[in-house]
C-alpha cells in the first residue's frame, strides 16, 4: 500500500493554489473546483476539493523540510505566518506549525532518521 494524495478542503480555491505554490508545491491539475499538487520531493500529492463551508478539523498534515528553519524563514520573508516557530520536540523531531487559508493545520519538519527510525521503534514482528 502506498499513500496517494490528501484531500484539503478549501471554500476560496485561487487563494487556497496560491497559499500552496507558495510553499513550493507544483499544480498538476487544475478545475474550477479542484486543484492537485506534486511535492518537491516523493510520490505523493496533496489536492484540495471546493467546499461551501470547511469544518475545522483536528487532522494535521506534515511536510517534511531538510533545511527547516531555513524554509520557515523564507516563507515568512514571503508572508506566510506561522502559529509556531521552529522548535525542537521530545519526540526527536525539529517542527514549525502553520494553517492554510481555510484553518487547515500543517506542519513543517525536520526528522531525519528518527522519521521512521526512533529510538523506540517497535521490532519488525
Amino acid at each position: 500500500m502506498d499513500l496517494n494524495q490528501i484531500t484539503l478542503p478549501t471554500a476560496d480555491l485561487p487563494r487556497a493554489v496560491a497559499f500552496y505554490k507558495s510553499l513550493g508545491l507544483h499544480q498538476i491539475v487544475a478545475s474550477d473546483h479542484y486543484a492537485r499538487f506534486e511535492l518537491p520531493q516523493g510520490q505523493a500529492t496533496l489536492s484540495l476539493h471546493v467546499v461551501a463551508v470547511v469544518v475545522p478539523s483536528q487532522s494535521l498534515i506534515y511536510f517534511e523540510c531538510n533545511r527547516l528553519d531555513e524554509k520557515v524563514r523564507k516563507l515568512e520573508a514571503a508572508g506566510i505566518v506561522f502559529d509556531d516557530p521552529p522548535a525542537d520536540k521530545r519526540w526527536l523531531w525539529r517542527e514549525a506549525r502553520l494553517s492554510d487559508p481555510d484553518g487547515n493545520s500543517l506542519c513543517l519538519y525536520h526528522a531525519g532518521e528518527n522519521r521512521k527510525h526512533p529510538p523506540w521503534r517497535l521490532e519488525d514482528r
